[in-house]
């Protein structure tokens, strides 16, 4: 159900289809890394438990961990994200730059 639900921020995309785009409208790729591997066992303990996710503790207490780290930015959830992003990061970052104009 995860990949039907429509609307909201919810979009899946394959970072070579999305360099392909983006070089084809002029822009000049860099480099690629990964992000938001605290956030990927979130979205794991949503989809274990998908029929009573509002109800549960766990991922309650999971989401009010990651407000915490989002908020106070502690350099120990720093530093453990940095470290597991290249593993477990949800999400790809690319880096384009737009050659100026001749």
């Amino acid at each position: 159900a995860y990949h039907d639900t429509p609307g909201g921020h919810i979009r899946i995309f394959k970072a070579s289809t999305l360099r392909d785009v983006m070089r084809a409208t002029g822009f000049q790729y860099h480099r690629q890394h990964w992000a938001h591997a605290l956030h990927a066992p979130y979205w794991w303990l949503k989809c274990l438990v998908w029929k009573r996710q509002e109800s549960s503790l766990l991922v309650k207490h999971y989401h009010r961990f990651l407000v915490w780290d989002l908020m106070k930015k502690p350099r120990l959830t720093h530093y453990l994200e940095k470290c597991l992003n290249p593993v477990l990061g949800k999400s790809v970052v690319l880096y384009f730059s737009k050659p100026e104009a001749s």
